[in-house]
C-alpha cells in the first residue's frame, strides 16, 4: 500500500523565490502598516521586547514544522503530520480549523479591499470591488501554481519594498536631519515618555497576544512544500529567515516609528507610514500606502485561498473531508476546494453587509484561536514525529528541530500563556468561548462520520 504523501499528485511549481517571498509575505500581514498603532499603545517602546521574545517562538515553531516538511514535503503540512502521527482525529481538527481560519480572514481580506479601493473611488459600492477581487484570486489559483506564487511574489516584494523604503527614510530623518532642516532627531522618544516599559510588565504581556496574532500566516510556508520544486533547499532557507525578517520588518520598523513619534500619540494623526513618508515631501504619500497596504490584503486573501484548496484537498486523502475534493484539475490544481472555500467567501461579502459588526468579530475571534491552535499541534506532532524514529534516522534528519525537545516544550508553555492572557483582553475573551463550542462542533461532525464510515462498511460486507 502506498503511503498517503506518494499519492498526491500537486505540481511542483513553486521555485525558490516564490516560497521565500510566500514565507515573507505570510509574516508581514495589513497590520504593520495600520494596525502597528494599537500594538504599541499597549506596550510603548518595549513592543520591540514582545516582537524579539514571540519572533523566537515563531521561530522554534518553523523549525519544528521544518525538520517534517523537509522530511516529508506535502501539501496538507500539518494536517497531514497530525493524521499520520497523533491520529485521524487530530488531523480533522487541524485541517477543518485551519480551513475555517483562513475562510475568516478571508471574509476580513475582502472588506479590506472594498474599503481601500473606495478611498480612491467612492462611487464604486464595496461589495463590487470585493466581488472583483474575489473573482480575480479565485482564477489565479486556478490556473496553476505557478500563477499563484507568481502573483504572491509580487505583492509580497512591494510590501517588503515600502517597509525598506520606510526604514530608510526613517533613519535619514533621525542620523542627518532629512526633512527635519538638517537637524538629526536622535533616540529620546524611546524613553522620555514614561521610560522604555510605560505600561510595566503587564503591558509587555498583554501586547504578546497581539503579536502572536500578526504573525499568523507565517506557517504557510509549511504548506507549500508539497508543491515547491525542491523543498529540501528552499524550505529550509524560508524557515532560517523568518528571524531576520521578524527583526528587520517588525522590530526595525516599529522602532523607527516611535524614535520619530512619541508612542502615544501613534496613530491620533494617520498611519504613521503616511506621516513619515509626507515629512520628508514625497508627493502623493497616502495614495502609495494605501496602494500597498491594497496589496497586502489581496496577499493576504491570496495565500488564504490557496491554503483552503489544498487543506480540503488533503483532508479527503486522509479521508476527514468528503472525496469530491480530493481531484485536482488538468493544471495540478484542488479546483473544487478553491472553489468551494470561494462559494463562501461570496456569501460572507453579502452576508457581511447585514450581519451587524459586532457578530463578525464574534466570529473572526476564533482565527486567533485558530492559529495557536495550529501550532500547538506542529509542536506537539513534532514530539510525536521525533518519537517514532530510531536513533539512526534521527542522525539522518535533514533539518533538524534545534535544541529538542527543551525548545519545543518551551514554545508549547509560551503557546498556553498567550491563551490565559487572552482572559484578560475584552475583545479577545469571546474566542475562549467560541473556540469549545467549534472544537465540539468538530468533534460531534468525526464521530458521525466515523459511525457512518463503520455501517458502511458493515453495509458492503454483507452485500458481499
Amino acid at each position: 500500500m502506498k503511503k498517503q504523501h506518494e499519492k498526491e499528485k500537486l505540481q511542483r511549481g513553486l521555485d525558490n523565490r516564490h516560497i521565500q517571498l510566500i514565507a515573507l509575505g505570510g509574516a508581514i500581514g495589513v497590520g504593520l502598516f495600520y494596525g502597528s498603532s494599537s500594538t504599541i499603545q499597549t506596550a510603548g517602546p518595549s513592543i520591540l521586547i514582545s516582537y524579539l521574545v514571540g519572533g523566537l517562538v515563531i521561530f522554534t515553531i518553523m523549525r519544528a514544522l521544518g525538520e517534517m516538511a523537509v522530511d516529508e514535503p506535502v501539501s496538507g503540512s500539518f494536517s497531514s503530520y497530525a493524521n499520520r502521527y497523533l491520529g485521524p482525529f487530530a488531523g480533522y481538527l487541524t485541517g477543518w480549523t485551519y480551513w475555517f481560519m483562513w475562510v475568516v480572514v478571508g471574509m476580513a481580506e475582502l472588506t479590506v479591499v472594498g474599503v481601500y479601493v473606495n478611498y480612491w473611488f467612492p462611487d464604486i459600492p464595496q461589495w463590487v470591488s470585493a466581488l472583483v477581487a474575489l473573482v480575480l484570486i479565485s482564477m489565479i489559483n486556478i490556473a496553476n501554481v505557478k500563477a499563484f506564487g507568481e502573483f504572491e511574489f509580487w505583492f509580497a516584494l512591494i510590501k517588503v519594498v515600502a517597509i525598506i523604503g520606510m526604514i530608510l527614510v526613517g533613519l535619514g530623518i533621525i542620523l542627518f536631519g532629512i526633512g527635519n532642516g538638517g537637524n538629526p532627531i536622535g533616540f529620546d522618544n524611546l524613553w522620555v515618555h514614561g521610560g522604555f516599559v510605560p505600561n510595566g510588565v503587564s503591558g509587555i504581556l498583554m501586547s504578546l497576544v497581539l503579536v502572536m496574532f500578526s504573525f499568523g500566516g507565517v506557517e504557510l510556508v509549511g504548506i507549500t512544500a508539497g508543491e515547491a520544486k525542491n523543498p529540501q533547499k528552499s524550505i529550509p532557507s524560508a524557515i532560517n529567515n523568518v528571524v531576520w525578517r521578524i527583526l528587520i520588518f517588525y522590530i526595525a520598523a516599529l522602532g523607527i516609528m516611535m524614535v520619530l513619534y512619541p508612542w502615544n500619540e501613534i496613530g491620533t494623526n494617520g498611519s504613521p507610514f503616511v506621516l513619515i513618508f509626507d515629512k520628508i515631501g514625497i508627493p502623493g504619500a497616502a495614495h502609495i500606502i494605501n496602494f500597498v497596504v491594497l496589496t497586502a490584503a489581496l496577499s493576504a486573501f491570496n495565500s488564504g485561498l490557496f491554503s483552503t484548496g489544498r487543506m480540503l484537498y488533503n483532508l479527503s486523502l486522509q479521508n476527514n473531508g468528503p472525496k469530491y475534493f480530493g481531484k485536482l484539475n488538468r493544471y495540478g490544481t484542488p479546483r473544487r476546494g478553491i472553489l468551494f472555500s470561494s462559494s463562501i467567501l461570496l456569501l460572507a461579502v453579502f452576508l457581511n453587509y447585514i450581519v451587524p459588526e459586532k457578530v463578525f468579530i464574534y466570529i473572526s475571534s476564533i482565527a486567533t484561536v485558530a492559529v495557536i491552535t495550529s501550532w500547538t499541534i506542529i509542536l506537539i506532532t513534532q514530539l510525536k514525529f521525533r518519537q517514532s524514529k530510531t536513533k539512526d534516522e534521527v542522525n539522518k534528519l535533514a533539518f533538524k528541530m534545534p535544541l529538542h525537545p527543551i525548545s519545543t516544550y518551551l514554545a508549547l508553555a509560551f503557546l498556553a500563556l498567550v491563551i490565559v492572557l487572552m482572559a484578560f483582553i475584552e475583545g479577545m475573551r469571546i474566542a475562549l468561548v467560541v473556540a469549545p463550542i467549534w472544537f465540539l462542533i468538530l468533534y460531534v461532525g468525526y464521530r458521525m462520520k466515523k459511525k457512518n464510515s463503520v455501517e458502511s462498511s458493515s453495509e458492503n460486507e454483507n452485500v458481499g
